[in-house]
């Protein structure tokens, strides 16, 4: 088994003011990723979501970790049907789409783009993950598809062109709302993903909320299995105005709970040549603890 576990980023303000994962002096970027990637063999690029990345930093991440290091990359915003602020486009691109006093929109979603400005963005994107998929330091890219993205026509046609984007990488989907994997409609989302070759990505959150999808044990991609933790926090899983992911995901899983996830780890492992495991409970230092708790848990079958 070939299982690689680590956290949605490194670099989150919560985990750096615990002061608890990062030795003294570990204070630049350099020597933080340094640290990171001499524990873990994996991390998920959390900021690719919010802005564009660059290639400049991907190349010095690929200069700052070890050969057989993974870099798995979150899709901008913009291409998961989120909002999007125009302020956080390259600035030539908001500049050519206006402002919002001229366009009246406060934000953008992806159907407003023009095609050829939607081309660039995804040009300049994949052109952002050269320097590690030139160094076999690239893993997937997760897309995570907004809430209200649901297994419609419309919606399944816009995944459908994600994928199309992404010819040639490995493109892992978590989905979020309960349309595509509940009961009637798991077995045809599984076959979508499985025609595309696709990455299903199992989902672990708060079993008794109703704004998520069910957590389905199953694999889609010959050579990637994937699964995000959450946490299980009820009461911030809903959080109000102007809460951070970390509120949100502020959770510590217990040993009883990684044992169990372990079971369950083990159980799909042998089913893709290589399993993902990314915590994502990014608060303080929880995801960096579980993650390493979990690693000792599994044990040999961690690459």
């Amino acid at each position: 088994m070939n299982i690689q576990c680590g956290t949605a980023g490194w670099t989150d303000k919560t985990l750096i003011a615990c002061k608890r994962f990062y030795p003294r002096g570990c204070s630049s970027a350099e020597a933080r990723l340094r640290f990171y990637a001499s524990l873990f063999p994996l991390v998920e690029v959390d900021s690719a979501y919010y802005g564009m990345p660059s290639a400049t930093n991907s190349q010095l991440w690929a200069e700052r970790t070890p050969a057989g290091f993974t870099f798995n990359f979150k899709a901008f915003r913009l291409f998961t049907g989120h909002q999007t602020s125009p302020d956080v486009l390259p600035k030539d691109i908001a500049m050519a789409l206006g402002t919002p006093a001229t366009t009246g929109k406060k934000n953008l979603y992806y159907r407003d783009l023009p095609a050829e400005i939607r081309d660039e963005m995804w040009r300049r994107y994949l052109e952002a993950l050269e320097p590690l998929r030139q160094t076999q330091r690239l893993g997937a890219v997760l897309f995570q598809f907004a809430p209200w993205i649901t297994s419609a026509p419309q919606d399944l046609a816009h995944v459908d062109e994600c994928a199309a984007r992404m010819a040639g990488y490995t493109m892992a989907v978590e989905f979020r709302n309960k349309s595509w994997l509940d009961e009637s409609h798991a077995p045809s989302t599984l076959a979508f993903l499985r025609e595309r070759q696709l990455a299903h990505v199992i989902v672990d959150a708060p079993p008794d909320v109703t704004n998520r999808v069910d957590t389905v044990w199953e694999v889609t991609h010959p050579q990637l299995s994937m699964v995000r933790l959450h946490g299980r926090n009820t009461e911030t899983w809903n959080p109000g105005a102007g809460a951070s992911a970390a509120d949100r995901f502020n959770y510590d899983y217990s040993e009883a709970e990684l044992g169990e996830l372990a079971v369950s780890i083990r159980a799909i492992a042998d089913r893709a040549a290589k399993t993902h495991v990314i915590f994502n409970n990014c608060f303080e230092d929880q995801g960096q603890r579980n993650a390493l708790t979990l690693m000792g848990m599994l044990g040999s079958a961690v690459a």
